[in-house]
């Protein structure tokens, strides 16, 4: 697959982003969840406007990654600072070898700031979390998950109840309708932005992106903050499968449950 082909373009656009207050209550019932922190950072619902994109079909790969240390040897395991991560960065590979038969599985074990580094190398960046739901939803306007409003069941994503225990090879459930891959399930996904539950109280409307990354010229090593993660895992329940579903993530953290992939503006 050529540089090109490995990218969608996503079309500039206004879509409704979260979830609306007055349907908290029913999804809470339908998943059998009792906690509503576990949604509020969900609400409200509000239009917001973002600019065309390229975005990755499908999660950065252990390939991929491999392919960046080569380049860039300070992230490797043996040389990337302490301050960087929490012990568990890359825990799976021994030097410059992942695990066996899994070159074209989504990397994880990095932590933000390797993600960042690699999006950086690679000519892109981590989406924000607006360009992250935007894109996840497809133009499939109030749909609940990638795919639309079907229940999440193990044809669609990897996740908990599919019973693999374990991350997929990248792209081996269908796509949304913007072409892309792996946006419900498998890994999850890192996004520029910092974990603020209220932002959709009084964030931005145009391209939003909350904290300190939304500076000009801020360095993301300076960052200490927790960042959005998006998108549920290979070891999660459905409702994290979900568009709408914020998560967070330490900037630090490194584990077999989150990945990424990258986004260049046209």
């Amino acid at each position: 697959m050529s540089p090109a082909e490995e990218m969608a373009p996503i079309r500039a656009g206004v879509f409704r982003m979260g979830t609306p207050e007055e349907a908290i209550p029913g999804l809470l019932a339908a998943y059998g969840i009792r906690r509503m922190e576990l949604l509020a950072a969900e609400a409200p619902a509000h239009w917001v406007s973002v600019d065309a994109f390229h975005m990755d079909r499908r999660p950065v790969t252990n390939a991929q990654f491999r392919t960046f240390l080569e380049a860039e040897p300070a992230w490797r395991r043996e040389h990337i600072p302490d301050r960087y991560h929490n012990g568990a960065y890359l825990a799976e590979w021994a030097g410059l070898s992942y695990p066996a038969g899994r070159a074209d599985h989504p990397v994880t074990g990095v932590c933000w700031y390797a993600a960042m580094a690699y999006a950086a190398w690679a000519g892109k960046r981590l989406p924000t979390e607006a360009e992250w739901e935007y894109a996840a939803r497809g133009g499939l306007k109030g749909a609940e998950f990638p795919w639309g409003n079907a229940p999440a069941d193990p044809t669609r994503a990897n996740y908990g109840a599919s019973g693999i225990g374990s991350t997929t090879p990248v792209g081996s459930y269908p796509p949304n309708p913007f072409g892309l891959y792996d946006l419900a399930g498998n890994v999850w996904e890192y996004c520029l932005d910092e974990w603020v539950p209220d932002v959709y109280v009084h964030g931005q409307r145009h391209n939003p992106v909350a904290g300190e990354m939304s500076l000009p010229g801020y360095d993301y090593r300076q960052v200490v903050s927790r960042r959005v993660i998006r998108g549920g895992s290979w070891g999660g329940a459905p409702l994290n499968l979900r568009v709408a579903y914020r998560d967070s993530h330490p900037p630090t953290g490194a584990g077999p449950h989150v990945g990424f992939r990258c986004v260049r503006a046209m």
